[in-house]
């Protein structure tokens, strides 16, 4: 009983000092709540301490994203491409056994899924050029699960940008925000349908902007992403990457990941290069790619450390013209090698990312001011723009782009080599790729082009500059055999 006395009054105590507590509580108004919280703080020392501690108690306030995620989620669309791949025949050990042959490979059907986004009512949708690369057939699935066969308008895979279309009007459309004015730190959304989930839609913020990757394996690859820690999978490619306004500012694109999944950043082409891509496909199905006519580097440390005692250059920043075209608009316009490029119409770059994105957006005949250090003086000077063929108008819509016809990866052959096959110059094939005329004409890997349409070919710069459909193709094997193949379609 008395063990039980003192655990009841053990009890009652409790509940007076409670009660008082409660009661001293209920003196103590809403005004002066805060002073006293921070009264009882081991970090009050002073009122510039008190004044912090407050701060970093009151909660973020986040931006409301469901306006944005409500309007863009109904223009973003499943795309199933049906492609013809290669596989293994069936291999039977028992006819092996009495000599029958067996083995090789034959073409099979397989389905790939990414996304894409609709920019106009009547069924343009924007996608990635490697979710319909190689396709035979497209289908598109709206939100409201109504389904439609796709026709392509156009790719780019120097952009991995591709504009399809399907037959249908009234569809809900995502307009065009700006890119170039995304903040680090803004949030973002990427909306697409990963791993076979509808309308999927996860948010994050602009980690970092104009980031090359070497992902691009193309002679004019633009690479200037948009980096997002926003949760992209296989099966986003092609979607919307949208900002708070419900805007599109880029299409999802690739993922970093050492495992084939989101591992925590993502990365879209810039609304910059997309809308200008996309008008140039719509227009004239071919993209009106711009040329200023140099190589360059980008002077970062690596440049200061293996070339700066060279070139003189000490410090870090703009672009290095290693060498200029003959005939080229950067020769028009004046630039020599040594010239260091400090910003592009206002744009500093610093970067190569930067500095393609800028050339890139533009089409030929623009004009552009460019700002140069040439040793200690600064020049500001117009370069007006060429197209590949090294003419400032626009591509005709019959205008070929040879290297993709052809479907390969190519090199500039060696003068060691040229002078032992005795020819003067060349372009390796290196690579074939499924689909083009190299494969259709079943020329080999290793093989050396020297003519194409009996015009001359001593570098790739000479492949890239011609327009015309490829009608011949001349050339010699490493073994020394000449070969010449004409093109029937």
């Amino acid at each position: 009983m008395k063990r039980l006395f003192v655990i009841f009054g053990v009890v009652a105590l409790s509940a007076a000092t409670t009660l008082a507590t409660l009661r001293v509580a209920d003196t103590i108004s809403s005004d002066n709540l805060t002073e006293a919280t921070h009264s009882t703080s081991p970090f009050s020392e002073n009122a510039a301490t008190d004044a912090l501690f407050a701060a970093s108690v009151v909660p973020a306030e986040y931006p409301d994203l469901t306006y944005a995620a409500e309007n863009a989620v109904k223009a973003v669309v499943n795309i199933v491409a049906t492609k013809q791949v290669e596989g293994r025949q069936y291999f039977d050990p028992f006819f092996e056994f009495f000599g029958y042959p067996q083995g090789g490979t034959q073409q099979r059907e397989a389905k790939a899924g990414g996304s894409g986004v609709i920019i106009s009512e009547d069924g343009y949708i924007v996608t990635n050029n490697h979710v319909i690369e190689g396709a035979t057939k497209l289908r598109v699935t709206l939100p409201d699960g109504r389904a439609f066969d796709a026709k392509t308008i156009g790719t780019d895979p120097a952009t991995d940008v591709a504009l399809i279309k399907i037959d249908a009007s009234g569809l809900p459309t995502l307009p065009f925000g700006s890119s170039d004015d995304l903040r680090l730190g803004e949030w973002v959304l990427a909306i697409g349908y990963p791993m076979e989930l509808q309308s999927t839609i996860t948010a994050g913020i602009v980690s970092a902007k104009a980031r090359q990757l070497g992902a691009l394996n193309n002679r004019y690859g633009i690479e200037s992403f948009i980096q997002t820690d926003a949760a992209v999978n296989p099966g986003n490619s092609g979607g919307a990457l949208v900002n708070t306004r419900g805007e599109l500012v880029g299409i999802n694109t690739i993922i970093k990941t050492s495992t084939g999944s989101y591992v925590g950043y993502s990365f879209a082409v810039p609304e910059t290069i997309v809308r200008k891509v996309v008008v140039d496909l719509k227009e004239s199905g071919v993209v009106q790619r711009a040329v200023l006519g140099i190589s360059f580097r980008a002077i970062d440390q690596q440049f200061i450390d293996e070339l700066g005692d060279d070139s003189d250059i000490k410090e870090i920043g703009g672009i290095y013209v290693a060498s200029v075209a003959e005939g080229g608009a950067a020769s028009e316009a004046g630039l020599r090698k040594g010239d260091v490029i400090l910003s592009v119409d206002g744009v500093a770059v610093n970067d190569s990312a930067t500095f393609l994105e800028q050339i890139g957006k533009r089409r030929p005949g623009d004009e552009i001011t460019l700002k140069l250090r040439r040793g200690e003086k600064e020049i500001t000077t117009k370069a007006t723009l060429q197209n590949k063929a090294g003419e400032t108008s626009l591509l005709s819509p019959e205008s070929v782009d040879v290297e993709a016809a052809l479907g390969g990866q190519f090199e500039t052959i060696s003068e060691k080599s040229a002078k032992a096959l005795d020819i003067r110059g060349g372009v390796q094939v290196v690579k074939i790729k499924q689909g083009g005329l190299l494969e259709r004409a079943r020329i080999k890997e290793g093989y050396i082009i020297t003519h194409i349409n009996d015009r001359q070919i001593r570098s790739i710069d000479d492949l890239a500059r011609l327009t015309d459909k490829i009608r011949s193709i001349d050339g010699v094997y490493p073994n020394g055999r000449a070969s010449s193949y004409m093109i029937v379609e």
